[in-house]
């Protein structure tokens, strides 16, 4: 039986209750009871050094709520005079709060402050459970040993096992024979052990003679491995990356991270390439908030091997389709991206893209530091692109805005890299824009008229290496007079004056004469007028409740459908003027004729359905709200056609053809008639998506384009997604991807995209991916037009993965 002890008072202090057997040992004097009870509470210390141990912070078992008492419990105590030590014996249990620790025996030494526990010790505390033969500690420099320890952590379910665990510090820890993994079992399916493991908590954990396990087989060794310990981004190496491939021989990828402070860290890399010798690179990173960030990146390569015609050298390390060659041994890539908040709610953003050659894109696709890599990178953290791979013309800019509640002010820098260019010293008419500053005013109501205006305007100076340079400034307001004839018609005739003023620097070589001079300035004026009519038609239909058929197989049960009708008839009017003798830098230059109307029609379609509730009952208290809180409304359907009229028509060698300047409405050469355009989008549910448009030419009797895309997946994961591209005289291509679980351990990933135009394997991809709970791995295989490779990525739970290509 057990008995609540009441308080013991003193003049500075008050004892917890107390749980204790009610009756003494035999070989317990009396008169040590009280003295006792004082030093057992000393010993509840035990619980809280012990904890400290394992490389996890966790709560301070002693320290919490000390209001509260602590349950001891103990078949026998005793005082041993001769060693002045106090020895409680036989289920000794102390407890509190979900805290508990348990032994066969535990020694207290009240003068020298240790305390030793022995025989099944257990720890139980944060849902973290430590187990030994033995623990001794001493509670004043909170240091101590572990004998025949276990540890294992509630958070990424790690075992942790030694022969002896020392506690050398506060936070410092060193365990002999050490083995380590997340793996369940007498025989984990991998494990890591070591000599000596030693633990800093909030830095690292280093291993001496760690060897990699795979059951009972050792498969890797290293006489030195660091690892980080701290749960948040911690300084440290990286998983390798190891590959092979007829271009580089093999190769091996170090990164190392350095978490600098709380805003900021670093990556760095060095890529060992036994035949192309070693590319080192640099990342800086930092976040300031949600909209000022930014990331630098650079490689460079000391690379042994050239392109320079010779020999095999273009077979061997140049590209096909590529007629420029590679001479140069110093290549590099530096890119970076920059969003940055600035006083008076001025935002700023720059984008970097310098990379040594038109080759080193294709080189380093993949990897730590590729061009994949990277540009997954900037869309994921910046939502801006990354000019592709393959095009040797680089976008670097830099743009600084502010948006007022009707008016927006741009302005910045964009300067296009031509590599080859730049490379190769050749002509070089690449347009720049420096600055380009945009001011736009929103359209708004002219004091309480019923006229409304709008303004875009910009100023740009456009430069070149070679060719014309000069200063544009552009000025196009517009005025509008919006009508509503009842509800039926919507009616809004619109009127836009421009001004055009450029000073052009002509480029000298194309002088004859010393006295004329290089420098002209020009000016356009010119309107435009437009008529917009449309009109929307609605009509609601409602189902039945238990209405089954299509929609209910596609899980859609809508309790009404709205369809809505939306033509629309646009005419628009820009006089003809010659416009040869003015500059010609971008398609603001030119405002080519119009006597055109376009004719366009959308249907949609539009289903309202309850939300669905978990459970199948509403929510208790729910407030409900037919507009919004309890229904889903869906755009399920929708169904466009467009066509354009003009009464001019175009020779096929004018100017909108031969750079490509046309639109959508654009009639044909010599034709009065634009391509015929229809879209179709169809999502009836969350998992099916449907996307097809296509161009139909009334000149050839045949497409000018079709595309269409298909997606099908569900709710455990599983993906198909199929894109058929056609553009006459261009491409035509076909890409398809699969991701399916095939059992709740396997699933499988396929890729393929083939230029059916030049009857191309563009890629092929497959993979597996087996997952275990403390590991996974994934297979798979890749051909493209210039490799192929294999890969196996191998991921332990809580330690990250190792690729091996």
């Amino acid at each position: 039986m057990y008995t609540r002890l009441c308080p013991d008072f003193r003049a500075d202090r008050t004892v917890p209750y107390l749980l204790f057997p009610d009756r003494p040992s035999a070989k317990t004097p009396i008169s040590l009871w009280r003295k006792f009870l004082r030093i057992l509470l000393m010993m509840t210390l035990l619980a809280g050094s012990v904890r400290a141990a394992w490389g996890e912070s966790l709560p301070d078992i002693l320290r919490s709520d000390p209001d509260k008492p602590w349950e001891i419990k103990a078949e026998s105590v005793e005082y041993d005079a001769k060693n002045k030590v106090y020895v409680a014996r036989d289920g000794v249990v102390i407890s509190k709060d979900g805290k508990r620790l348990s032994a066969d025996r535990v020694i207290f030494d009240h003068q020298n402050m240790t305390a030793s526990a022995e025989g099944h010790v257990v720890m139980i505390t944060g849902g973290d459970v430590l187990t030994g033969d033995r623990i001794d500690i001493n509670l004043e420099t909170e240091t101590g040993t572990l004998y025949q320890g276990k540890v294992f952590t509630r958070e990424k379910h790690f075992r942790i096992q030694g022969e002896r665990v020392d506690k050398i510090g506060e936070k410092e820890y060193r365990v002999y024979k050490a083995s380590v993994t997340t793996c369940g079992g007498s025989t984990p399916a991998w494990r890591i052990t070591g000599r000596n493991l030693d633990i800093t908590l909030e830095g690292y954990g280093k291993v001496k003679h760690g060897a990699f396990w795979i059951k009972n087989v050792p498969v890797f060794y290293s006489p030195y491995f660091i690892f980080p310990v701290k749960k948040e981004r911690q300084s440290g190496l990286l998983p390798p990356e190891f590959g092979t491939s007829e271009r580089k021989g093999v190769s091996y990828t170090q990164p190392v991270f350095w978490a600098i402070d709380e805003s900021t860290d670093a990556t760095f890399y060095n890529m060992y390439m036994s035949d192309r010798g070693n590319k080192v690179g640099a990342e800086y990173r930092y976040v300031l908030d949600d909209r000022s960030r930014g990331t630098v990146m650079f490689d460079y390569l000391d690379d042994l091997k050239i392109d320079d015609g010779t020999g095999s050298t273009s077979r061997d390390w140049g590209y096909a389709g590529d007629r420029y060659l590679r001479t140069n041994n110093d290549r590099y890539w530096f890119r970076a991206k920059v969003n940055q908040m600035l006083p008076l709610d001025f935002a700023s953003r720059l984008d970097l893209d310098i990379v040594s050659d038109q080759d080193y894109l294709y080189e380093f696709k993949d990897g730590y530091s590729g061009f994949d890599t990277t540009r997954k990178y900037f869309n994921r953290h910046f939502g801006r692109d990354l000019d592709d791979y393959t095009d040797p013309i680089r976008t670097n800019s830099f743009n600084l805005n502010k948006i007022w509640r009707q008016y927006s002010l741009n302005a910045g820098i964009v300067w296009y890299d031509n590599v080859i260019n730049r490379r190769w010293e050749e002509t070089d008419t690449t347009l720049q824009q420096l600055p380009n500053v945009t001011f736009n005013a929103a359209r708004q109501a002219i004091m309480a008229s019923p006229v409304y205006w709008d303004l875009t305007s910009q100023y740009a100076y456009f430069f070149r290496q070679d060719g014309d340079k000069g200063n544009r400034f552009d000025i196009w307001p517009r005025f509008s007079m919006p009508y509503r004839f009842k509800k039926y018609l919507f009616i809004e005739p619109s009127i836009g004056l421009r001004e055009t003023l450029w000073r052009v620097n002509t480029d000298d070589s194309e002088l004859t004469s010393p006295f004329v001079s290089s420098t002209r300035s020009q000016h356009r004026e010119m309107f435009d007028a437009r008529l917009d009519l449309s009109t929307h038609l609605s009509r609601i239909y409602t189902l039945a409740p238990d209405a089954e058929g299509l929609l209910a197989r596609l899980n859609m049960r809508p309790e009404k459908i709205k369809h809505n009708f939306r033509p629309s008839l646009i005419y628009e009017y820009i006089p003809k003027k010659n416009q040869d003798d003015y500059p010609f830098f971008d398609p603001a230059d030119r405002m080519f004729r119009r006597n055109r109307m376009t004719f366009d029609l959308v249907n949609s379609w539009v289903s309202k359905s309850k939300k669905a509730v978990r459970g199948g009952k509403a929510a208790s208290g729910q407030v409900r709200n037919d507009r919004f809180a309890d229904y889903v409304f869906r755009e399920f359907c929708r169904f466009e056609i467009s066509q354009s009229y003009d009464a001019d028509t175009y020779d096929a060698d004018e100017l909108i053809y031969r750079f490509n300047l046309m639109d959508r409405t654009t009639p044909e050469p010599g034709e009065h008639w634009s391509p015929l355009y229809g879209r179709l989008d169809v999502e009836p549910a969350e998992f099916y998506t449907i996307s097809a448009d296509v161009e139909w030419s009334h000149l050839e009797d045949d497409f000018l384009s079709r595309n269409i895309a298909l997606t099908f997946r569900d709710r455990r994961g599983d993906r198909l997604y199929t894109e058929y591209r056609y553009s006459r005289e261009m491409s035509e291509s076909l890409y398809a991807s699969l991701q399916a679980q095939l059992a709740s351990w396997l699933s499988t990933y396929v890729e393929y995209e083939q230029n059916i135009q030049d009857n191309e394997n563009i890629r092929t991809g497959v993979g597996f991916v087996y997952t275990h709970p403390c590991w996974s791995m994934d297979l798979r295989y890749l051909k493209d037009r210039d490799d192929q490779a294999f890969g196996v990525m191998v991921r332990l739970a809580g330690l990250g993965g190792m690729d091996v290509n």
